[in-house]
């Protein structure tokens, strides 16, 4: 199935979730708002991994993906939540 662009908030939210329940995803989906305000201000392009904390602040950043990724650095921030 193939959306078109969308072009308001709740445009984006009814893309969203039909891709959520379209793809089974059982996990937490957040999504931007048609500002993409998030997306600039966390500059994940390229690809990043990021870890936020329940305060909202950024707890880990990997360097640009995917060769960047590091599983065990994300694993390290992880557990030092515990």
């Amino acid at each position: 199935m193939l959306f078109a662009s969308p072009k308001s908030d709740d445009d984006r939210t009814s893309t969203a979730s039909a891709c959520v329940r379209k793809l089974g995803i059982e996990i937490p989906a957040l999504l931007d708002g048609i500002d993409d305000k998030t997306e600039r201000a966390y500059t994940g392009w390229p690809d990043r991994l990021y870890l936020i904390g329940q305060q909202g602040r950024v707890l880990y950043k990997s360097d640009p993906g995917p060769y960047g990724f590091s599983t065990k650095n994300l694993e390290a921030a992880l557990k030092a939540l515990q």
